[in-house]
């Protein structure tokens, strides 16, 4: 592992630590116009990272493999992004966890704080951007370039700044000391390389999986976005700034991949 995927994996926890330390400069907690702009923005990224650096990629490799059957290309990639929704969808089912926001907990029953349960949340939602980290670096060896790579880790590490804050200022609100908060939301963090090192590890035996490892990355960050932040971004008022907030982070990533990939 070189130093460039070792920068590219760490990239998101950097960005994911620098959001949780507006604890300790922000007195009150995120307005609500702000945090509808941010999760908004959270969304427009994952989604444009879903399709321009995971879907796409992943039905070339397997057009290319294919050797010209176009009706197959699509195979790999439908089958890897329905197991990507699947995946996360179990994960969801089977671990106690609690949104922000909301009064009541999903998944089983268990005895666990409030604070632990928002943690669980966050993890579920950052386990799929280490997956797609993780995924973006290991097609390196099959086609994907370094920048492009790059473009992927530099958009989630944005959007995991805000997301940081979003996380870490609920914590202290819930009555968390300051320090408590910012390692609770910077260890909500730790799940994304991790599950980089994860998918490498895998890729590294699965070479030819990659269009399906792709697509499965692409498929779990979809679940969180259609299950989680757009449902959080569509409750209450200042609905339109998440709006304006998605296509603000929906161009940026876009932007990225394409100059830098």
């Amino acid at each position: 592992m070189n130093t460039a995927t070792i920068t590219g994996i760490l990239l998101p926890l950097a960005g994911t630590m620098l959001g949780a330390a507006f604890v300790f400069f922000m007195r009150k907690g995120i307005p609500d116009r702000v945090q509808k702009t941010l999760l908004g923005f959270a969304s427009g990224v994952m989604v444009a990272a879903s399709i321009w650096s995971l879907l796409i990629p992943s039905i070339e490799m397997s057009r290319h493999s294919a050797a010209g059957n176009g009706t197959m290309s699509v195979v790999p990639t439908s089958i890897g992004f329905l197991a990507g929704i699947l995946f996360l969808l179990l994960i969801d089912e089977f671990t106690p966890h609690l949104h922000l926001g909301a009064n009541k907990s999903e998944g089983p029953k268990a005895h666990l704080s409030r604070t632990i349960m928002l943690a669980l949340a966050v993890t579920i939602h950052n386990l799929p951007e280490g997956m797609a980290v993780g995924v973006v670096f290991a097609g390196e060896e099959h086609g994907l370039t370094l920048s492009a790579a790059l473009a992927v880790s530099i958009g989630i590490a944005i959007q995991n700044i805000p997301e940081g804050a979003i996380i870490s200022m609920p914590m202290y609100a819930e009555g968390n000391s300051r320090w408590r908060s910012f390692m609770i939301g910077s260890l909500s963090g730790f799940v994304e390389p991790l599950g980089s090192v994860a998918i490498l590890f895998l890729a590294g035996f699965l070479g030819v999986a990659l269009p399906y490892l792709l697509a499965f990355a692409a498929g779990a960050m979809m679940y969180v976005v259609v299950e989680e932040l757009i449902p959080e971004t569509a409750q209450g008022r200042h609905t339109n700034l998440s709006t304006i907030g998605f296509a603000l982070g929906f161009v940026l990533m876009m932007v990225m991949d394409v100059l830098l990939g």
